[in-house]
């Protein structure tokens, strides 16, 4: 079976949030979406809650601290990404788009993404379209085409059957589907010497 590794972002401010609660239903579907394609996800969920210190004091010094370098690493080394953002203000919030703010401008490039948002009436189910498709486009991200949105009333008592859980379960299958018809991420070692430069060396 092979072995890849899917990176789940949430900014959901609250413990627990409906944002939380998306984010492990997709990746717990996607994880079984990609078992039947004969692929083993490793999941690692980031929770942007936890590094809002940190990321504000990287957008003011310029550097990581520990565990958002972390944080930032993984995302990198990711062979897909699941992110849930809370809306506001008609938006993604500021933490979701403060860390992906400083994130390595190549980090989520061809790298395949699945958009999810929640909020607490469907009127801002649009926000998927107008906010967060421009910017992983522009970070050059692959999304996949099925985004999900929940609002509040989404999480009813059929919830388990109902429309959401038909998202979930699309968006999921077409993730498991664009990761296991790549090959694994490959991170490059900004520090490691190219092979003509070690010739070089031996040259000398």
């Amino acid at each position: 079976m092979k072995q890849r590794k899917l990176v789940v972002i949430s900014a959901g401010l609250s413990q627990p949030s409906s944002t939380r609660l998306l984010a492990d239903q997709l990746s717990a579907t996607a994880v079984r979406a990609a078992a039947q394609l004969g692929v083993h996800l490793d999941v690692q969920v980031i929770e942007l809650r936890d590094l809002a210190h940190e990321i504000t004091d990287n957008m003011l010094t310029g550097f990581a601290r520990t565990e958002l370098r972390y944080a930032q690493e993984a995302v990198t080394a990711a062979d897909a990404l699941i992110t849930v953002t809370p809306v506001f203000s008609a938006s993604y919030s500021g933490l979701y788009k403060s860390f992906f703010d400083v994130l390595d401008k190549d980090a989520l490039a061809d790298k395949p993404v699945l958009l999810a948002a929640t909020a607490g009436t469907a009127r801002h189910s649009l926000v998927l379209e107008h906010a967060l498709r421009p910017l992983f486009s522009y970070l050059r991200a692959a999304i996949i085409p099925t985004s999900v949105f929940a609002a509040s009333d989404d999480w009813g008592a059929d919830s388990v059957e109902g429309p959401l859980r038909g998202r979930i379960e699309r968006a999921a299958a077409e993730l498991a589907r664009e990761v296991e018809r790549r090959e694994p991420a490959v991170v490059t070692d900004p520090f490691a010497l190219s092979a003509d430069f070690e010739d070089m060396l031996k040259n000398l």
